[in-house]
């Protein structure tokens, strides 16, 4: 059973208010939340990595508990993604680990959720930044949500670690008006409409 010990942990949260054109009366906000931990693949390569997802399962949990705190509660949490940054000696399988344990946490926390979590991962050294997708929680075509959220700490991942990361919003874009299915009209049966 392999064993991930968190390094260090750190949560952002931003309020944004507009973007050029007229205060939003309800700002958005974004939150991400990022856990530094040990690699136990790296240097080697395992070729089953399976099982390890099941270990990462409480880090998603409680890292899904934390950002949802910071954020001020569930109410309004319409957005969310994940990403992970591998260090040297990791493989970018490493990252892919975090599928089910990051993607299912926040599932499970935010209630009624049927789309597709966007993820992102890359292979990369101290200080690497990371575009982390943000998409609706239950439609995927809900284009005034989708965005990205910038991920990165300047001592990390050092060799033998990775940085998971979750992120969520509350809202859409301030000044989202380029059409498509709304929010409002979403159905949520299918994670696409």
């Amino acid at each position: 059973m392999p064993d991930f010990p968190i390094r260090k942990t750190m949560i952002l949260i931003e309020d944004i208010r507009h973007e050029g054109g007229p205060p939003a009366a309800t700002p958005r906000r974004r939150g991400v939340i990022l856990a530094v931990v040990a690699n136990p693949f790296a240097g080697r390569h395992v070729p089953d990595l399976i099982g390890a997802m099941d270990d990462l399962k409480p880090l998603g949990l409680e890292m899904s508990d934390r950002l949802i705190e910071a954020m001020g509660g569930l109410d309004g949490i319409d957005a969310y993604g994940k990403g992970a940054i591998v260090g040297e000696g990791g493989e970018l399988e490493h990252g892919a680990l975090w599928h089910v344990p990051g993607g299912y946490a926040m599932r499970e926390r935010l209630g009624e959720s049927k789309a597709i979590v966007p993820s992102a991962k890359k292979v990369g050294g101290m200080g690497a930044r990371l575009d982390v997708p943000l998409g609706h929680i239950n439609a995927a075509y809900v284009r005034s949500h989708f965005d990205a959220i910038e991920i990165g700490l300047p001592d990390a991942p050092r060799a033998g670690e990775i940085v998971y990361a979750l992120a969520m919003a509350r809202g859409p874009r301030v000044h989202a008006r380029v059409g498509g299915l709304t929010a409002a009209e979403v159905t949520g049966k299918d994670g696409l409409r």
